[in-house]
């Protein structure tokens, strides 16, 4: 299945940055890239977090969200994570993105210009009707949680 995204290119974007793009055939997530407006990347300082922008505005059709995830690999080789993992961007913002990374490694990190830095996803979203009530049905789990069910 697939839906068409309107991506527009904010100004001072570079537009030799590429684009979202699937690295694999059966990817689920497109990878985005930092854009720096002055072509110069960031460090980030073990412990410290950045808004990196992407360069990019999009426009969603009703009906879906674009989540925003980590990339495997940065989490795993750098520590570097998202502090909002997922992020959502919601149908109807038309602003610029922004990637907020956080650095959970021991070592400082280099964000360049053009990096991939995290990964895009579609997705259907279902909005709730919230009816208040006297009471909610019986299960066999009932009010257990954080752990309840079993080890951690």
């Amino acid at each position: 299945m697939t839906v068409a995204i309107e991506i527009m290119r904010v100004a001072g974007a570079d537009t030799d940055v590429a684009l979202p793009s699937y690295e694999t055939a059966g990817a689920a997530g497109a990878d985005i890239r930092a854009n720096f407006p002055d072509g110069v990347g960031i460090t980030l300082a073990a412990g410290t977090r950045a808004l990196v922008p992407t360069g990019l505005s999009m426009a969603i059709p009703q009906g879906f969200e674009v989540q925003v995830r980590p990339r495997s690999g940065l989490a795993l080789k750098h520590g570097i994570a998202l502090v909002n993992s997922p992020g959502t961007i919601d149908a109807d913002y038309r602003g610029p993105v922004g990637i907020i990374l956080l650095n959970t490694g021991s070592e400082p990190f280099h964000v360049a210009h053009g990096d991939r830095i995290a990964q895009i996803v579609v997705a259907p979203v279902v909005q709730a009707i919230f009816d208040v009530v006297d009471a909610l049905d019986d299960t066999d789990r009932g009010a257990g949680g954080f752990g309840s069910t079993g080890r951690g």
